[in-house]
């Protein structure tokens, strides 16, 4: 999942003392909408104020997801492979600034200058293997970690390191590598014996299809007619960098640890903590919310699920957010919780409806348009649009009105302008409370 940039609010005033019952009233404002399945927590001055399931952790059963429901983390797990890294780090087995082809059987002449803080900042240059186009077919297979990164392994680097921070997954995957060969134990073992279990974290481990595990949430993926179940994944895939599964209390109890040394000296948090390039440190992102109020966080995306945790520092605060549904939500939740926990007043999420226009309008909008990396491709049906985004599933858009369109699958809209010689020169995508425009190309 990528990072997005928390908004920057102005402060209003205390939270009140009615914030459970208006959180939850928000958040099953979203569940009503079909936008929002899964558990949530938020605590603050160490006391929960809300713990609660919404929705189903298993359609098929209707079973009741809950506070105790176990969720794949996706990408949060990066911050408990550093943490493994740093804890490797304090015992004088590795150092950070080490080159990674001391630890990396056969490293490619390519790697030589990329080193563990690289990979634990997203500035090694180690091409992503979850963007390539052929990923998607690939999910189903099976393979050892060692084996596995002759995927990418001889590929070239996609810059120089320590010029740019572009999230891979790759690097992350190439960190439990690392772990496994210095500590001679699995990676799954590494971190059960010197984290999960000194946190009493019970409920959380290493996620394999195989494993017989109670309370845990299937994954869905929306689709406008309704849910489906997600595409498989091997779970040897996403590895050290979004294998594991937890429960929103694991995650609050894992916040209460790292306010102690039983897990990792507070020198290293405050080195894992500390922002680099694009405000990432070592699997955690920081960013400020509600004016200046800190945060320290992480989302994650994965097959049927998306996840977030967000840590206030200086207001003791904690939250997380888990779906059993691909969805961006996840993050906007949190944001807005942390925005209420805070005082502000959040409005209640938007229920949006198609409306019937013109063919010929939408006709204005259809062609190529470039944001960022991504072309958006669009089509016109006549009364929607059909969107084609680089290497990402069809989705379709519905008119809201005559400029702006939404879909079902996941909160966002598209606004067409500037238009000239019948087509839209310019179009916005709405999303996760930003707005990016993006021009249209031949």
């Amino acid at each position: 999942m990528l990072a997005i940039p928390l908004l920057a609010l102005s402060f209003l005033a205390q939270p009140t003392a009615d914030f459970a019952a208006k959180a939850d009233a928000h958040i099953e404002a979203y569940a009503k909408q079909g936008r929002y399945m899964g558990s949530v927590i938020v605590a603050k001055d160490g006391k929960i104020l809300l713990a609660k399931g919404y929705g189903m952790a298993n359609l098929e059963h209707e079973i009741p997801n809950k506070a105790n429901t176990k969720f794949r983390l996706g990408s949060i797990t990066k911050q408990f492979t550093a943490v493994a890294i740093l804890q490797l780090q304090e015992q004088g087995k590795l150092n950070v600034q080490d080159p990674i082809g001391k630890y990396i059987p056969n490293s490619p002449e390519a790697w030589k200058k990329v080193t563990i803080q690289h990979l634990l900042n997203h500035t090694g240059g180690v091409p992503s293997y979850t963007s390539v186009p052929e990923y998607g077919k690939q999910m189903r297979e099976s393979a050892k970690p060692l084996d596995f990164i002759e995927r990418f392994k001889n590929k070239p680097l996609d810059f120089e390191p320590g010029s740019k921070h572009v999230y891979s997954n790759s690097g992350y995957f190439l960190l439990g590598i690392i772990i496994e060969q210095v500590s001679s134990r699995s990676y799954e073992a590494y971190l059960k014996e010197n984290i999960f279990d000194k946190a009493d974290m019970q409920d959380s481990g290493y996620d394999w299809d195989s494993k017989i595990l109670k309370n845990r949430a299937a994954g869905y993926q929306r689709e406008k007619d309704g849910m489906r179940n997600a595409a498989f994944l091997d779970m040897g895939q996403p590895y050290a960098a979004g294998s594991l599964y937890s429960t929103v209390e694991d995650l609050y109890r894992w916040d209460r640890v790292l306010k102690t040394e039983k897990i990792l000296k507070q020198d290293s948090l405050k080195a894992a903590w500390t922002p680099a390039l694009n405000n990432y440190g070592y699997g955690w992102s920081m960013g400020k919310i509600a004016g200046e109020h800190k945060t320290i966080g992480h989302g994650g995306g994965i097959n049927g699920f998306s996840t977030m945790m967000l840590r206030l520092p200086d207001d003791d605060a904690f939250i997380a957010v888990f779906a059993n549904m691909e969805t961006p939500d996840s993050g906007r939740i949190a944001n807005e919780l942390g925005r209420m926990l805070l005082g502000q007043t959040v409005e209640p999420p938007v229920e949006r409806k198609a409306v019937t226009i013109a063919p010929e309008i939408l006709e204005r909008y259809t062609g190529k348009y470039q944001l960022g990396p991504a072309t958006f491709n669009i089509k016109s049906e006549k009364t929607h649009l059909i969107v084609e985004v680089t290497n990402q599933p069809t989705i379709t858009f519905y008119p809201e009105s005559e400029t702006k369109v939404f879909t079902k699958v996941i909160d966002a809209q598209l606004s067409f302008s500037e238009i000239a010689d019948g087509k839209a020169q310019k179009m916005t995508l709405h999303q996760n409370g930003r707005e990016q425009p993006a021009k249209r190309i031949p």
